[in-house]
């Protein structure tokens, strides 16, 4: 399957799973050596809007920067999921693949879609039934998005979104979004 290239100054949701939807976090110190990696490869050439981190998969929504060329923005990636296959591999004394293929991405270019993308990435540990309600599942943006305190996130580009903090917590609640049950997918608007 050919990729598309990822390009500065874009909006992409980046998706993966566990190779033959194996487990790619093991326990919990490994959703937090993820997010570490995110943070010393990732956000030097993109910010990050959203993330979910579930057993088998993962989603993040980031926003590529504009200085960096495209060739740096893939070698970012693909250091950051070769560091974390090769951490895992050793750790967990396994070969092979860790992931199931290259990363997907996925360009967003409409506001709507984009909304509706937090909502969907946020809510995720709910639709694959890990939880009830957002607030109980630690391995999501969405804990970092509602305080006030220090993040690495877009927080404030993401509230603004939805206009303010108690609308962006009322469309997370109620899993306010365009999404077609059917297929599994969002609903471009």
């Amino acid at each position: 399957m050919k990729y598309e290239p990822l390009k500065s100054g874009y909006y992409y949701h980046i998706f993966n799973r566990g190779n033959n939807k194996e487990d790619i976090f093991i326990e919990d110190m490994n959703y937090t050596y993820f997010l570490g990696l995110l943070k010393k490869y990732i956000t030097p050439i993109a910010t990050i809007w959203s993330y979910c981190l579930l057993k088998n998969h993962f989603h993040l929504l980031l926003y590529t920067k504009e200085e960096p060329s495209d060739k740096k923005i893939s070698q970012a990636f693909s250091n950051f999921f070769n560091s974390y296959s090769k951490s895992i591999n050793k750790k967990y004394n396994r070969t092979g693949s860790l992931f199931q293929d290259r990363f997907k991405r996925k360009l967003i270019e409409k506001e709507i879609y984009l909304k509706n993308l937090i909502v969907y990435i946020n809510i995720n540990p709910i639709l694959h039934n890990f939880v009830s309600e957002v607030y109980k599942y630690n391995h999501s943006s969405y804990l970092s998005l509602i305080p006030d305190k220090e993040t690495l996130l877009s927080r404030n580009e993401v509230i603004d979104l939805f206009d303010d903090k108690e609308n962006f917590i009322y469309y997370i609640e109620n899993q306010i979004l365009s999404f077609d049950k059917n297929k599994k997918s969002l609903i471009l608007e």
